[in-house]
């Protein structure tokens, strides 16, 4: 959550509904939580990261956007791709 934890809690607190479809959004921000990071940890902007991964910044801009929409899911070779123009590998795990 942002700056605002304590609001958006008590909303969430408030509203059920409104609660079940932010957790069934969490993989999906975790998701990219962990682009996000890593692109900013390595200091790198979404075009070096399209540089690194042979592609457009628009392309990456909307890797990162498509985490959070349902138009479309990134492959596993596109995500390991953008991990290793961050310098990091890609882990997937189930819990």
């Amino acid at each position: 959550m942002s700056h605002d934890d304590g609001k958006v809690a008590r909303q969430l607190a408030a509203n059920p509904e409104l609660k079940a479809a932010y957790d069934a959004l969490a993989p999906e921000y975790e998701a990219l939580d962990a682009l996000l990071h890593a692109r900013k940890e390595a200091g790198l902007t979404q075009a070096q990261i399209a540089e690194r991964m042979g592609t457009t910044a628009s392309a990456v801009a909307r890797l990162e956007g498509s985490l959070i929409s349902e138009k479309h899911s990134p492959s596993i070779s596109t995500l390991r791709k953008y991990a290793k123009a961050c310098g990091k590998t890609l882990r997937i795990s189930l819990v």
